[in-house]
């Protein structure tokens, strides 16, 4: 009998009980192999004694205080490190607790700074088909994850969907990628101006679709192409790195890979390496000061916002990723993980797509490899991987929906950055026995 109202009511989990680098441990002493760091968020694995030295401290001196009333210096610090590391006019960072906080605080932020310049009327936004920018119901209206979606639809803000940059289903086979990029971000002027491109006030986007679709990333050109269309009608672009930023594609913000500035960008997840929950927006200097010049006082707020443990841990997290060249290592070890990847999975035939950057990828898995059929839906080939996976001793984390909500099943892989060759390996060989047992699990449901 617990008291605790889990995510499955009917489901019994394992009790954790210690971590130790990529590996977590059971109350019975089991070992598993983190490699999908709970959701991409432990990415120095599971006790770093200077994150957690950071955390002592900051302890000692002050746990919390609330920014309604002071300032801290561990938010402080924090925020000139990541403004830092951002380019240009990404020179101010707005602390929360979490990523969902952080997309809901940034839409409100491009809201308020439209009402600040005399535009009230915008107030319209743009996302994509099969995106995922958090759960709360701000948040939750802002993606396209359809499944997570369906029930809270009467609660959820009107919002304007266009399609996806998904090259690997939806790229014509006659089609470049520089065409494909073209026709997509076409769409995107042709629905601003359908709602009246002085009534849309943003777009978002991840760089690099997190869980919805399975590390998905866009295709040559597309985000320089959005860019310009955001700033030929006045439209501010969010970039959502929550699941892939702070390195986690191998480089410290993943837009850095696209040659864009957002006007916003949200990171969460692996910003405290999960030693504690934090997330933030990082705004541009124009939005900053409309509201400073104007109001003076950006209409939101949470009580644990900039909480100084949690700061100190983030500091801790960005300065040994910056310092100690995380971030080639990234580079390096995510490049041999996709190539033992397509080694032992690309032949097979269930197996239609390995992708992503970094220590981020997904493999989609489909029923067949020529036509990109999707598994049936019946087959529920996410809930037996997992299980399995956890049976040998492998946390990954498949999800189904991929296509479009219901069709489609992906696994997606974002293990600690320290991650060893040896690790790899083990993590490889765990998900080929994994999908040795599973697969066959649905290819006789899919026969009988």
């Amino acid at each position: 009998m617990t008291h605790v109202f889990h995510r499955h009511c009917l489901h019994s989990i394992p009790k954790v009980v210690k971590g130790e680098g990529v590996y977590l441990f059971d109350n019975e002493g089991k070992r598993y192999l983190d490699a999908c760091g709970g959701a991409a968020v432990s990415n120095l694995g599971h006790n770093h004694l200077a994150v957690k030295q950071a955390m002592y401290d900051q302890i000692d001196s002050i746990p919390f205080a609330h920014t309604g009333f002071f300032t801290s210096e561990p938010s402080e610090r924090l925020a000139q490190r990541l403004c830092s590391l951002a380019p240009g006019p990404l020179n101010h960072a707005y602390f929360v607790s979490g990523g969902s906080e952080a997309v809901e605080s940034a839409i409100k932020m491009a809201r308020q700074y439209f009402v600040e310049i005399g535009q009230s009327q915008r107030c319209k936004l743009i996302t994509r088909r099969q995106s995922y920018h958090g759960n709360t119901l701000g948040a939750l209206g802002a993606g396209g994850n359809q499944w997570r979606r369906k029930q809270f639809e009467p609660l959820l803000s009107d919002v304007h969907f266009i399609s996806p940059c998904y090259p690997y289903r939806d790229r014509r086979s006659d089609e470049s990628e520089q065409a494909y990029s073209v026709r997509l971000a076409e769409e995107f002027e042709q629905t601003i101006q359908e709602i009246g491109s002085d009534k849309v006030m943003a777009f978002i986007a991840e760089p690099i679709v997190g869980a919805t679709a399975g590390a998905v990333c866009a295709s040559k050109n597309y985000f320089s192409l959005i860019r310009k269309i955001c700033d030929k009608y006045g439209i501010l672009l969010i970039l959502d790195e929550v699941m892939c930023g702070v390195g986690r594609s191998g480089t410290f913000f993943a837009f850095e890979q696209e040659n864009v500035v957002p006007d916003l960008v949200t990171i969460a997840k692996g910003l405290g390496a999960g030693y504690q929950p934090i997330g933030a927006v990082i705004a541009n200097d124009k939005i900053y000061n409309a509201i400073r010049d104007g109001s003076g006082f950006f209409q939101h707020g949470h009580t644990f916002m900039a909480h100084p443990v949690a700061c100190a841990a983030a500091l801790a997290t960005v300065n040994t990723i910056i310092n100690e060249g995380v971030l080639d290592r990234v580079q390096q070890q995510g490049e041999k993980l996709k190539q033992m990847l397509v080694s032992a999975l690309s032949h097979l035939s269930y197996v239609g797509d390995i992708r992503g950057k970094g220590l981020f990828i997904g493999i989609e898995l489909v029923a067949d490899k020529i036509s990109q059929a999707p598994l049936p839906i019946s087959s529920q080939a996410h809930l037996a991987i997992k299980s399995t996976a956890m049976e040998l001793g492998l946390m990954c984390y498949p999800i189904a929906g991929t296509i479009d909500g219901q069709k489609g099943h992906h696994i997606l892989l974002a293990p600690p950055f320290i991650i060893q060759d040896m690790e790899l390996q083990e993590l490889v060989e765990k998900l080929v026995a994994t999908l040795n047992v599973v697969s066959k699990q649905w290819e006789t449901n899919t026969h009988e």
